[in-house]
This record gives structure tokens, C-alpha cells and sequence, in this order.
């Protein structure tokens, strides 16, 4: 019995009720794994073109919803959660973890991000704990626990080869002897680091334990590289991606189809995307998209934020399609949103939300309260996902608790 049957079993009622007709993770076996996407746009989404007016699943769709019409039944759109963080642009790198960086040093375990958390679940299960992907340069949304933030790849030919290319045996003996070489490296760190413990006073001894959890955190990771050196990567049906294509493709659509595949050949079980500031796509006459973002409340400029966004929103229907397809995505759960709800107003209050997939039973558009003494902190959602996950962590973020039905009834 995990913790959230025992928990349950004694009358203790912690998550929405879409999350209670989950079975239990599986652990060994047969059974499909549990899997996590997180999509994050810097740019937040037009509060008018996002949300719907009614609650409930009869809900009419709004703009940006639209394309994801025909998946209505396996989604629940969110309104009125937030970290009750500020700072614009500075603020959506919170978005997975409600922690702004400056802040994470006051937090047990720093800002570390949603997917992050998740991955530290996964292990070495899979070749790669997670792949971090991103349009342009993403939106700062991913986070160890050591408070370092993790680079999204922003070339779908670099993570091709990445997910299914071998290396030859001479490049695997050299990855071999960097990671040996690392690992000494950091055993001397980690020595010198243990002596000097007990000749400092305490502030100074926290500020040395928080420098091992970093130096554990980079062993942990080395390990779990040493793990996969030698075994053969997943073949896929599909050529290889090249750099020269770059400029003649959709990277969106492209970087979705990857991360499916590598989802659907267990290379890892989270991944991320992340549209960045300066997103552009061949598919569309896009000028500046920031630009449009400050649209000052014009129709016009409303307009063309109104086809971005529904772009957007397409690529990932097409997502879920291709889930679908592959029989996953019961066992895949979407999270897709931002840090930045209204960017005329650099408005990080009201985020845009949305779950997707799971196997859970999907609400349509939940209203959470909106009064300022019964919102439900956006980190109480995310602890559930990480419960629904298998994790058994008892916080996270700026949470309180998890999602009880009790906060927006």
C-alpha cells in the first residue's frame, strides 16, 4: 500500500477527484509507465482568447481552444491559480516551481521545477531522466534541485542524435573517461568540502551543505550516464534530422513528433517545451510575436494573437493525436500553460492552465476562487501531478496542500 492509498483508506480526502480513479503507479511489470510533458510559453496567452466564460464540460470553447476541440473530453482548463508571484518576465521561469530564483534559497529544496522533481522519480529507469527542449530560448522554466537552471536543446538535429543516433566505440570510450574524470573531480571537491565542516560557523556550514547537495546532484547524474554508454539506442521509422532543414520546416511540429517518439521507445519518461521570447515559425507571417504581446488592448494586434496562439494550441492537438496513436497517452499527462498570463501588462496573476491526458476524469473548465483569501496556490496542482506520477512528496513549491475538491467547491 502506497502512501496516498493509506492516506485515503483513514478518510483523508488530499486530491481532486479527477485524480482519484488512477490506479496505483506502476513499479515493475508490464504495465505502461507513467509519463509527464510540460509546455510552457513565455509569452503567456490572451486572458479574453484563452478562458472560457462557463464552467463545467459544456463549456463554449474559447479562441485559442478551439483546435483542441475535438480532445474537449480529455482536457480541464484551469482558471484563477497562480503563484502570487510578480516581476513580468522575470516571473515566468516560476512557472513549473512558483519560486523565483533570487527567492530559492529559502526554499528546502531551492525552485527546483515540476519536471525536475519528476525526473528525480524516473531515475535511471530511461536513458534520459528528461529532455528539455525549446523554441529559440525557451522561458528559464526548468530547475534542479540545486537550484541550476537546465538549458533547453533548441535544434531538432541535435536531439535526434541525441535520442537515436550510436556513437561510435572510440566516442564511447571517451564519454567513459569524461565521466571518470569528472567523477574524480568531484570526489576530491566533495573531500575537501567534508574537512573544512567542522571549522565553520553555521551559516556558513549551510551554505556548504547546500554546495554537496549541487556536488550529490552531479554524481547522481554521472551514474546514471555511466549506466546507458554501451546500450544501443531505439531505432525509428524516420530519416534523420538535419541542420540544413532548419529553415524550411516547423521546429514546433518537429520537436512534438520527437518527443513523442522518444516517449513512445521509453528513451525518457518527462520532457518539456518551451517557446521563448523570441519565438518565430515558418508557418506563419509572424513579425515581432513580443510585439503583439503588448497589444495595448488593440483589436487588431488581439487579432493576430488570436492565430499564434491558436497555432499553438493546434501543435498540440497534433500532439495528442499522435499519443493517442501510439496508445500512451492514458498514461501521459500534459501540462501546458505559462508564467505570464495578460504580456501587455506583464501580468504573472490568473495563469493560463491546462492538464491533458492521464487517464484522469477531466472536468472541462474548473473556476478556482478569486477572492484573495480562498485561491488555491498553482503549486497545489503540481503536487498532485507528482502525486499521480508516483511521488510521495509531502510539498512543493509555495504549496499548501494538495488540490482538495474542498478549494473550489
Amino acid at each position: 500500500m502506497n502512501r496516498r492509498q493509506l492516506l485515503q483508506g483513514t478518510g483523508v480526502a488530499l486530491t481532486l477527484p479527477i485524480f482519484e480513479s488512477v490506479a496505483a503507479v506502476p513499479s515493475t511489470g508490464g504495465e505502461s509507465p507513467r509519463r509527464l510533458v510540460c509546455v510552457g510559453n513565455h509569452l503567456g496567452f490572451y486572458p479574453g482568447n484563452f478562458f472560457p466564460k462557463a464552467s463545467g464540460k459544456n463549456y463554449l470553447p474559447s479562441p485559442t481552444l478551439m483546435p483542441l476541440e475535438k480532445h474537449r473530453d480529455d482536457l480541464t482548463v484551469f482558471s484563477h491559480l497562480d503563484h502570487e508571484l510578480n516581476g513580468g518576465h522575470n516571473a515566468v521561469q516560476g512557472f513549473l516551481n512558483g519560486i523565483k530564483k533570487e527567492d530559492a534559497a529559502g526554499f528546502p529544496e531551492k525552485n527546483i521545477s515540476l519536471d525536475q522533481a519528476a525526473a528525480e522519480h524516473v531515475g535511471s529507469a530511461t536513458r534520459f531522466p528528461s529532455i528539455n527542449t525549446g523554441i529559440h530560448k525557451g522561458t528559464d522554466m526548468c530547475w534542479t534541485r540545486s537550484g541550476v537552471h537546465v538549458q533547453p536543446i533548441n535544434n531538432p538535429a541535435t536531439l535526434f542524435r541525441g535520442l537515436f543516433v550510436n556513437v561510435s566505440r572510440r566516442d564511447r570510450e571517451s564519454i567513459r573517461a569524461r565521466l571518470k574524470h569528472r567523477g574524480s573531480v568531484l570526489d576530491a571537491l566533495r573531500d575537501s568540502a567534508n574537512a573544512l565542516h567542522q571549522s565553520l560557523n553555521a551559516a556558513d556550514r549551510d551554505k556548504l551543505d547546500q554546495y554537496l547537495t549541487s556536488v550529490r546532484d552531479v554524481e547522481r547524474r554521472l551514474q546514471m550516464s555511466k549506466k546507458w554508454i554501451d546500450r544501443p539506442k531505439p531505432k525509428v521509422p524516420i530519416d534523420e534530422v538535419v541542420d540544413e532543414e532548419r529553415q524550411h520546416i516547423d521546429e514546433v511540429a518537429l520537436l512534438y513528433d520527437l518527443k513523442a517518439l522518444a516517449l513512445q521507445t521509453d528513451s525518457t519518461r518527462v520532457t518539456t517545451l518551451e517557446t521563448g521570447l523570441g519565438f518565430r515559425t515558418a508557418e506563419l507571417d509572424l513579425g515581432s510575436y513580443h510585439g503583439l504581446s503588448h497589444h495595448g488592448k488593440s483589436a487588431d494586434r488581439i487579432g493576430q494573437l488570436k492565430v499564434v496562439e491558436a497555432f499553438l494550441a493546434t501543435k498540440l492537438s497534433d500532439f495528442i493525436s499522435r499519443l493517442k496513436e501510439a496508445q500512451i497517452f492514458d498514461n501521459t499527462l500534459i501540462v501546458f500553460g505559462s508564467g505570464m498570463s495578460d504580456g501587455s501588462i506583464h501580468s504573472n496573476r490568473n495563469l493560463p492552465v491546462l492538464l491533458a491526458g492521464g487517464g484522469l476524469k477531466h472536468q472541462g473548465h474548473v473556476i478556482c476562487p478569486a477572492e484573495q483569501h480562498k485561491r488555491v496556490p498553482l503549486s497545489n496542482l503540481w503536487l498532485s501531478v507528482l502525486h499521480w506520477f508516483g511521488s510521495e512528496a509531502d510539498r512543493f513549491g509555495r504549496s499548501t496542500g494538495t488540490f482538495s475538491p474542498m478549494e473550489i467547491g
